[in-house]
């Protein structure tokens, strides 16, 4: 019996090394993955740091809509598994990083514990977040708030600068089915 589809909604960032080499990365290795078929991928955004060290530089951030087959727990493994492979240091809270993964929302599940929250407690918060996930999953409902992802980015105030559009095609080299 084949295990049941799950979508999900990853957020993926960089603001160490080579930026747009490590989102390709990211999304090329989750395609190669068993048991996980990325869909639909955002576009790419600059945006300004959140939170962590002052000295930071700024982020490529993006989105993308994955059906899967795995566990909650074990697509979230998978993902710190590609973060490690590109490098990723866990030492500074909010800290740089060469690659992020955030799983965002996995389906209806709801899950508080610390390894595994979801839905991301703090996306409805971010438009770094919101912008590019309302590209690929504009009308997905928030597990807990009940609302959509576009009502949720149109309650949050633009800051000039804060994000700008890079590309809309930036990840066709990469293996994401269609």
């Amino acid at each position: 019996m084949n295990a049941p589809l799950t979508r999900c909604v990853i957020a993926l960032g960089s603001n160490l090394g080579d930026r747009l080499e490590n989102l390709r990365a990211g999304i090329d290795e989750m395609a190669a993955a068993d048991g996980v078929d990325v869909g639909a991928v955002s576009s790419l955004y600059e945006t300004a740091p959140v939170g962590g060290p002052d000295d930071q530089g700024p982020y490529l951030n993006a989105a993308l809509v994955a059906t899967t087959t795995l566990e909650a727990a074990a697509l979230l493994g998978l993902m710190h598994r590609i973060e490690a492979a590109r490098e990723r240091e866990r030492g500074v809270h909010w800290g740089p990083r060469t690659l992020d993964l955030d799983l965002l929302v996995y389906g209806d599940l709801v899950s508080d514990r610390p390894s595994l929250q979801v839905p991301h407690p703090r996306q409805h918060e971010r438009r770094f977040v919101l912008v590019p996930v309302c590209d690929v999953a504009p009308d997905l409902v928030h597990p807990v708030l009940g609302r959509t992802m576009r009502e949720l980015l149109s309650e949050l105030p633009v800051e000039p600068g804060d994000l700008t559009a890079i590309s809309d095609d930036w990840h066709r080299s990469t293996k994401v089915s269609t």
